[in-house]
């Protein structure tokens, strides 16, 4: 059997970087990191192929290789997936859907052949021998939780890995809180099930074997949901840094209760984490309680924000306005706490009720959802009547991306945020750096309309904050994304 992996293009937005990448000569941000699993979960004597529309082209060849072609993704991937299904049935294939966007029921991917609903691990070895003898079902579902202790070591070789900017490791699934607007408990559980330390070791052995140097995403949707999980994996974390030479800088998402406990923060710091992304969503309180974010109730938000920051740990965060609590200055009071909590790479979206959430079975039980949404909660393009006025929230939230994504707004943030980053990372020297340090004193520096901030920046970094400087670049180069970003979304 020879099973063709897709993985779809995902739209630009703040998430992808694409307008950053470049930079590096990388075309995405990390690879699919689920359909790898998958494929070492298939019978090892089946031919695999993996095709990532997001760093390479699909090929009529590749279609006409294949028996049966896997798709998986996110819901913000359904344009693509509806093009890349359509393209596969033309070529007589048949094709079948895993990922979110099938448990979403997403109606990009109704032309599909089958569809996977779940965790694939409890499915996969049905859906191999019913493939084998020709009996496939057209949906397939289980909604038992996973074992991930028993999850094998994902197929990295099958990706193009130096057209990436990051590698994946996973550590666990499933989140603890109860965020009324996030489809992860609903798809996951609010149990957090954990790999052994073992299992994650052996990942980053795999990736160090592979040539792999640089930054490795832990794609945990909370990092800490299991804190006593985190606290027997760090030292395992800290040792094989040691004795690997610090070959990685390692990145995660994490709830603002990270801030609670500063014994983690330090073993996080030792295991060289750079950077963190928290889901703050509003310094509103009421909101905040609307949502039931209680997590982000328990400590000051600012407070907790520097003393992650002063670990070491760069703070990305995201941000939402569209709650039904939100006041008439939500938006000041937005720009205000980003610039006051120095988060160069602030995320803000507008509200969107993904399929299946408490937020959208809400909404629809109060006759307030208007369609499916697009899984991207950047465009202006809700899918549910706010209780503010609709011109006035969209209208606000574009005055949020064009304050904070100001070149001068931005340079002058992410320099108060070096003033107060603590000494932690010991980043690799690799060759894809020295390559964007150059492209960026070059098209930053020389090509762009906002080059005499930039140089101004620059300098100021070197004077001020040599030993960051590293950083500096870094948050240079991503701040263009969000620049080029905020301007076309100005123009249309």
């Amino acid at each position: 059997m020879k099973v063709l992996l897709v993985y779809p293009e995902f739209p630009d937005t703040f998430w992808s970087f694409k307008h950053a990448l470049p930079f590096q000569g990388k075309h995405s941000a990390f690879p699919p990191l689920g359909l790898l699993t998958v494929s070492a979960m298939l019978p090892k004597q089946w031919e695999k192929r993996l095709v990532d529309l997001n760093v390479q082209r699909m090929k009529d060849s590749d279609l006409d290789w294949a028996d049966v072609v896997f798709f998986s993704g996110m819901i913000v991937q359904g344009p693509s997936f509806k093009v890349l299904i359509a393209r596969a049935k033309v070529r007589g294939k048949r094709t079948m859907v895993g990922g979110p966007i099938a448990s979403a029921h997403d109606p990009s991917i109704a032309e599909a052949d089958h569809f996977v609903e779940g965790e694939a691990e409890e499915m996969i070895t049905q859906i191999a021998e019913d493939l084998e003898r020709g009996t496939v079902r057209k949906h397939y579902s289980d909604k038992r939780v996973v074992d991930v202790t028993q999850v094998p070591l994902p197929d990295m070789h099958l990706a193009k890995l130096g057209r990436y900017s990051s590698m994946s490791v996973q550590f666990s699934r499933g989140c603890p809180f109860t965020c009324e607007f996030c489809d992860i408990i609903e798809i996951y559980g609010r149990r957090p099930r954990t790999k052994t330390p073992d299992q994650v070791c052996a990942e980053l052995d795999q990736l160090h074997r592979l040539g792999w140097r640089g930054s490795v995403f832990m794609v945990d949707d909370n990092f800490i949901g299991n804190k006593k999980s985190v606290k027997a994996l760090l030292p395992r974390l800290v040792k094989w840094m040691k004795d690997h030479k610090y070959p990685f800088t390692l990145y995660t998402e994490a709830s603002l209760n990270l801030a609670e406990d500063e014994e983690m923060l330090a073993m996080m710091r030792e295991a060289n984490f750079t950077r963190v992304f928290l889901g703050i969503e509003t310094p509103v309180e009421e909101s905040l309680k609307e949502t039931t974010k209680f997590q982000n109730l328990r400590m000051d938000l600012l407070e907790s924000v520097k003393l992650i920051q002063a670990y070491g740990m760069e703070v990305m965060a995201g941000f939402i306005v569209g709650f039904d609590n939100d006041p008439a200055d939500v938006f000041d009071r937005q720009i205000a706490f980003i610039r006051e909590a120095a988060i160069p790479l602030s995320m803000v979206g507008l509200l969107t009720a993904l399929p299946n959430t408490q937020l959208w079975r809400r909404l629809k039980s109060e006759g307030r959802l208007l369609k499916e949404s697009l899984g991207n909660n950047t465009l202006a393009d809700l899918n549910f009547v706010p209780r503010m006025d609709t011109q006035v929230l969209l209208d606000g939230y574009q005055r949020i991306l064009t304050t904070i994504y100001n070149p001068r707004e931005y340079f002058q943030r992410t320099s108060a945020f070096l003033s107060q980053l603590g000494k932690g990372s010991r980043s690799p020297l690799v060759f894809s750096d020295v390559v964007a340090l150059g492209r960026s004193l070059f098209r930053q520096g020389l090509l762009s309309n906002y080059r005499w901030q930039y140089w101004k920046f620059l300098a100021q970094s070197l004077r001020q904050h040599r030993h960051h400087f590293s950083k500096a670049i870094t948050l240079a180069i991503m701040g263009h994304h969000f620049f080029a970003l905020t301007e076309a979304a100005e123009t249309n």
